[in-house]
């Protein structure tokens, strides 16, 4: 079971504090993992790469063509690929589930930030801003110069300005692993990790060690 799948599509549940055996408390992140079920194998010589899709979360009204695509395995609300190294020893209707995990381990989470709509440069840039004194009296969340005028005559490709901040997606690598708990589907992350409360999470087995 779960032969060469390393990740699993998770809900953020949010976040608490645990203590360690020396007592110290670590800010976790709780999130529900799985289960999840192998709805697809996608291979080199069929597709053009060795991949996994898996279906997380219930739903309660399928379209057409997703109830053909699924099976009858399930109503899966999510679905989300993950890459594999050997497909031919991963089978459909498998399931995965948190003890694809153990206490101690690495892994990397992708989620989407939370949208914060649009922002000035003070806040989505952490600019310092203009001068609060010597007369200026309007410059204060300003961005300041923005290019030359003649010489380029335009503005550079990834000009930190204002604009639309978060809603994007966010990878943070190499988080520890508190606890894994496959009765109740927990996963324990030390820190935090991108996304609001029952945001949609991707977690992979890290690729190095600390």
């Amino acid at each position: 079971m779960m032969a060469g799948i390393e990740g699993i599509i998770g809900k953020k549940l949010g976040m608490t504090q645990i203590f360690r055996e020396n007592g110290r408390a670590e800010a976790v992140t709780a999130i529900e993992a799985g289960p999840c079920m192998v709805i697809q194998v996608k291979t080199v010589a069929k597709e053009g790469y060795n991949a996994a899709q898996l279906g997380f979360g219930e739903v309660k009204r399928l379209k057409s063509p997703q109830r053909g695509h699924l099976k009858g395995l399930g109503q899966f609300r999510y679905l989300r690929e993950l890459r594999v190294d050997d497909a031919e020893a991963i089978e459909v209707g498998e399931r995965v589930d948190v003890s694809l995990f153990k206490a101690g381990d690495l892994v990397d989470i992708t989620g989407w930030s939370k949208g914060k709509g649009f922002a000035g440069v003070v806040k989505r840039h952490h600019f310092a801003g203009g001068p609060k004194t010597h007369g200026q009296s309007d410059r204060h969340r300003h961005p300041g110069s923005i290019g030359a005028t003649t010489s380029p005559g335009r503005v550079f490709k990834g000009m930190r300005m204002a604009g639309h901040m978060g809603n994007r997606q966010v990878t943070v690598r190499h988080l520890e692993v508190f606890e894994a708990d496959p009765d109740r589907n927990l996963l324990l992350i030390k820190g935090a990790i991108p996304g609001g409360r029952n945001g949609l999470l991707l977690i992979k087995k890290s690729g190095r060690g600390k």
